[in-house]
Parts: structure tokens; sequence; C-alpha cells
């Protein structure tokens, strides 16, 4: 029977499988040819992924020694509030529940519903709305009933989600034509920029902070999460960059540039798969997807979990299953808000404007370290190496990020954001007056 927390019961494995499972998603099936596209010739586009993965290596190097020095559920929420930013860990959960997670489940199931659809063209409509609120409810039920069943689903949808890519980077590498790799622009035609395909590629490179979330309910955290986090970027990395090499290779780079669905048109270069190709790449990618709805449907609800017990959210949010040990109430919440969305895409995409408030915020977490670091209880088992350089690449890599998005829309970026903190600050001085003094004593989060 439960006491009331969260238990510590997943492994190695299970956290690789959440952070790969996270990262690896539905964006690389078209922003091969963004990149491409972007990066202007095949060996500055190779190159863009290998450093767009590079960059991401010191912001998990900094999530590592946070997630060990304070092995709790709540991932950034508990970094910046260990930093004295209470109310800024408030915004970036409050922002995360209403206008981020979500609606990200509620995306991919639609994702899911449209290859589906491809056929079955039967579930379109209202007939697919449904099927995408079916697909949610039956990965929620695995994660509702085991967190340790939950993980060993993660780690079988993420060992076959790989496969799928692997017989391509194979029959990619055998089929080949190495002319490809030497196109040139035609003078004046095609701008190259290494810059520009680098932050093409940097979305691709999100997600293995996903486990931080969950650090409360893994076994030995201080060697599992960091071993999770830095193998899980090199795996990407590594399969990314196999990926573009073979996606280079099979299909003329003017064609590439201009596909907006590059594996699935580069599969069609491969002799016997022409034919399939389409039907190849959509199983795939519901594959693909899947996986990546499946984790955020495990760690999502953990930081309203760890929000709530902290007393800033609802209180109800706090509450453990005495028989599952899952925090089944924000599951059912989250799960339900989200099939509520699947119904109204529209409110959907408006809501993604609210991700540069999460992207500044994710600044902050990378920040945090130089606050947390002056503190007594700060003895992180892992310490990442020259901690001032790493951290401050760590969060120039996530300002990179931040800037391309808000000049993909800065009005629509600043109202939201306005919105975050125009409705949660009084929220969050509500809850504190009314909750706060179980936590006036700095005391730790409960896990």
């Amino acid at each position: 029977m439960s006491n009331g927390t969260l238990t510590r019961k997943l492994g190695f494995w299970s956290a690789l499988a959440i952070a790969v499972g996270t990262t690896v998603g539905s964006g690389i099936f078209v922003s091969s040819g963004d990149v491409a596209k972007a990066a202007g010739t095949p060996t500055i586009s190779i190159l863009a992924w290998i450093i767009g993965g590079i960059i991401a290596i010191p912001q998990v190097m900094v999530l590592a020694e946070l997630s060990t020095a304070y092995p709790q559920n709540g991932s950034g929420y508990v970094y910046l509030n260990k930093a004295g930013w209470r109310p800024l860990a408030f915004l970036y959960g409050w922002a995360t529940f209403w206008a981020l997670d979500p609606p990200s489940i509620s995306i991919m199931a639609l994702a899911i519903v449209s290859y589906v659809a491809s056929f079955f063209p039967f579930f379109s409509g209202i007939a697919g709305k449904l099927l995408g609120v079916a697909i949610i409810l039956i990965i929620t039920s695995i994660h509702y009933r085991s967190v340790k069943e939950g993980g060993f689903f993660q780690v079988l949808i993420t060992a076959i989600k790989i496969i799928p890519f692997l017989i391509v980077i194979v029959l990619g590498i055998m089929y080949m034509n190495p002319e490809h790799f030497s196109y040139t622009p035609a003078s004046g035609m095609v701008k190259t920029s290494l810059i520009g395909g680098v932050s093409a590629t940097t979305w691709a490179y999100t997600g293995m902070a996903a486990i931080c979330f969950m650090a409360g309910e893994f076994k030995n955290p201080g060697k599992v999460l960091p071993k999770a986090l830095i193998s899980s970027v090199f795996i990407v990395l590594g399969l990314y960059t196999l990926l573009a090499v073979c996606v280079t290779g099979l299909m003329p780079f003017e064609k590439l540039i201009h596909s907006s669905a590059a594996v699935s048109d580069a599969v069609k270069y491969i002799p016997g798969f022409s034919g399939m190709a389409s039907s190849f790449v959509a199983i795939t990618a519901i594959i693909v997807i899947l996986g990546s709805l499946s984790s955020c449907i495990m760690f999502q609800p953990r930081l309203e979990y760890a929000m709530a017990n902290d007393g800033l959210f609802f209180q109800r949010f706090a509450k453990v299953h005495p028989k599952y040990e899952t925090p089944s109430f924000s599951i059912i919440v989250q799960v339900t808000y989200a099939c509520i969305l699947v119904f109204f895409s529209n409110l959907t995409a408006l809501l993604g404007y609210f991700t540069l408030i999460q992207l500044v915020i994710n600044i902050l977490d990378f920040a945090a370290v130089y606050k947390c670091r002056k503190r007594e209880d700060y003895n992180p088992i892992y310490r990442m190496p020259m901690w001032r350089i790493t951290t401050i690449l760590a969060i120039l890599g996530a300002s990179w990020l931040a800037w391309g998005t808000f000049t993909w829309a800065p009005i629509q970026g600043m109202i939201a954001a306005f919105i975050v903190i125009a409705t949660g600050l009084p929220v969050y001085y509500y809850w504190e007056k009314k909750y706060g003094s179980k936590n006036r004593n700095d005391h730790d989060l409960t896990a």
C-alpha cells in the first residue's frame, strides 16, 4: 500500500527510454528538409545536425547536476524554487499545465490519427477525434495503474520506434549515391548558413529533460539520471546524424531542400521501397509518435504533483493512488483536459504561443545552478566539468531557441507571457498565503 508519496521503482533503461522516447518525435520526418534548406549544402546540413546535438550536451550536464542535488519530482519547478525564485517556479508550472503539456498530448494524438486515416479514411472528422481520445485513454490506463509497468512499456515502445530508423539507415548506406554529397548550389540561388541549419535542428533535440520531472521515482538517481541524460544526447545525436547522411545520400539535394516530407521522399529511392514508402513512413510515424505520447502522459503529471505537495497547486493533485502508487488525480485531470482539447484544434494551435515563456524560464533553470551552488544543502552526486563555462553554454543554447521562437511570433508570445503573469501571480499569492507556511522554513520538497 502507498504511504502517500511516490516511490522509487524505475531504473536506468526506463530513464533512457523516456529521454530518447520524448526527444525522437514526429518532427524528424520533416525537419531533415528544413535543415537542408536552411543550410544550403549537404556538408553544412550534416554538420548542422552534429552541432545541434553538441549544443544540447552542456544543457543536460547542468540538469544532471541539479537533478542529483535535488532528486525530486518537478524538474525546473524544483530548481527555480531552490534558487529562491519561487514566483517564477510557480509560473513555470502554471503555464505548463494550462498551455503546454495537455495541448502537446492532444496534438500528438491527432497526429497519430492523421497517419491512421491514410490507411483508413473513415477516421477523419469526428471519428478521428474519437479515435484520438481512445488512444490517449488506452495509454493513460497503463501509466495510471503502475509506474513500473509504464516504464516497461516505454522501454518497449522506444526500442520498437528506433527499428524503422535503423532500417532506413542500413539501406540508406547500402544504396546511397556519393555524388549527392558534392552538390554545389548555383551562385546566388541558395544562401548557405550553418547558423540557420543548426537553428532548424534545435527543436528536434528537446525532450531529454523529461526524466527530471520523475527524478523522485528512479532508483539510485545519482547514478541513473546523469547516465541516462548524457547517453540520450549521444544516442539521438548519432541517430539524427546517420539519418541525415542517409537521406542526403539517397535523395538529390536539390529535391531535398524543397521536400516537406524528407524521410518519406528519401525512402522512395531505396530499391523495392518506392511503392511502399508512404505506408512505411506512416507506420513508422504512428509508432514514433505513440512512444512520445506515452512518455508525455507518464512524466507530465509529476510537475503538478510536486507543486501541489509544495502548497502551490490544487491540493488534490498531490494525491497518490493507495494501490497503484501513481499521481492518479494529476494524471486524470491532465488527460481529461487533453481529451477536451482534441475537439478544439484551433485552441490547441493558439496555445502554442505560450512556448516562449517556457523557454525563457528554461534559461533561468540553467542559471539557477549559480544560486543553488551557494546553498548548504547542495550536494550533487554528479558535478559537471568546468561548471561556469558549461552553464554559460547551456544558457546560450537555450537563449538561441528562445530567440528563434520570439522572432516567429513576437507579439503573440508577449501577449501569452502577459496572460501567464496576470493570471498566475494572483493565484500564486493566494496559495502562498494559504499553504506557504509549510515551506517557510525552506524544507525540502516532497519527492
